[in-house]
């Protein structure tokens, strides 16, 4: 096993946590009006109208969680100000009863990002401008880690005992884009950097591909466990009890629901029910990530697709599928 300073809580500390919380359904939130994390967050971009009308919607359904990516550009940038907007942000959530889980760092999608004016979506392609955090520059050279330090430890420590707060995830699918073992001594890092400033919220990054290194270090390091799972309702249940019966501590899903490959509410919420296991789907609602398309399906004349991939809500408000939304409710009205 992989030594560093970081430690687990107790599984009698995570167990307790979670035995207070209720069946946590949310959604990976980001506004319909902004391409990537960066547009979300930057001063100039940053919208609490359409983030408050969106997040109505979901608070609609029932939904009590978000999960939210964070990124280190706006913090370099404008420090002051980005914990601001996040406090802002965060006004918004708990006005509709919503607990956020952040995401610090990211290793899907588009290299090399930076701040200003983000570029626009390319038709028909599914997160086109998705900006990974660090970018691979920043990650493959560990002279850079001071100031990601200084992002982790200034984020976490300024919200640690927020009860706006429910979780904090790491980093999300570590190594992805082909990091593989490149990106443990970042991995690591960022643990030690969360762990050191003590907050009251558990720590996370959720396990998603064979990569067993990553999976082992998450898994061991995690005070609770978290996976991706964009499968059928079968092979959730399958992994789910597996979680379950190997590490005892408390498990929630960070992403589910791809049509395409039935993975969907009506046959995974279910299973997320009977077990306690908190599910957290890819996408609310549809905007300029075009996540209604599939990862390998581009449509390049941009025609909406007749399955969507992700995401729940149409930018009026009205949904994709009156079933899904059936589906949703049935489990958030009775939990």
């Amino acid at each position: 096993m992989l030594q560093i300073k970081a430690h687990q809580w107790t599984l009698e500390k995570a167990n307790d946590w979670y035995v207070k919380q209720p069946l946590l359904v949310g959604a990976n939130f980001i506004p319909s009006n902004a391409i990537n994390e960066l547009e979300m967050w930057q001063a100039e971009t940053f919208d609490p109208l359409t983030i408050d009308r969106e997040l109505g919607w979901a608070r609609d359904l029932g939904m009590n969680i978000m999960r939210v990516f964070l990124h280190n550009i706006p913090y370099e940038n404008d420090k002051e100000g980005f914990l601001d907007r996040i406090n802002q942000f965060l006004t918004i959530a708990d006005k509709y009863q919503i607990k956020i889980m952040f995401v610090l760092f990211d290793s899907c999608w588009n290299d090399d990002p930076k701040s200003g004016e983000q570029m626009s979506p390319k038709a028909g392609v599914h997160n086109s401008g998705w900006a990974r955090c660090p970018g691979s520059k920043m990650l493959f050279d560990s002279r850079t880690y001071d100031r990601l330090e200084d992002y982790t430890k200034g984020i976490i420590g300024t919200f640690a005992h927020d009860e706006r707060v429910i979780i904090w995830d790491i980093f999300n699918e570590p190594s992805n884009s082909g990091y593989m073992d490149a990106v443990m001594p970042l991995l690591k890092k960022s643990f030690e950097w969360a762990k050191e400033v003590h907050p009251s919220q558990p720590i996370t990054s959720g396990w998603w591909h064979d990569h067993e290194v990553s999976n082992e270090f998450m898994l061991s390091y995690s005070d609770i466990i978290t996976f991706h799972n964009y499968c059928n309702s079968e092979n959730l249940e399958m992994l789910i009890k597996n979680f379950q019966e190997q590490y005892k501590r408390p498990v929630i899903c960070t992403e589910y629901m791809a049509r395409k490959h039935q993975s969907t509410f009506e046959t995974c919420l279910p299973v997320f029910e009977k077990y306690k296991v908190g599910a957290i789907n890819w996408g609310l609602v549809q905007g300029k990530t075009n996540t209604i398309y599939a990862w390998d399906e581009p449509i390049p004349s941009g025609e909406e697709p007749q399955l969507w991939f992700h995401d729940i809500f149409r930018p009026d408000g009205s949904s994709y599928k009156q079933s899904e939304i059936d589906a949703i409710k049935l489990v958030t009205r009775s939990n």
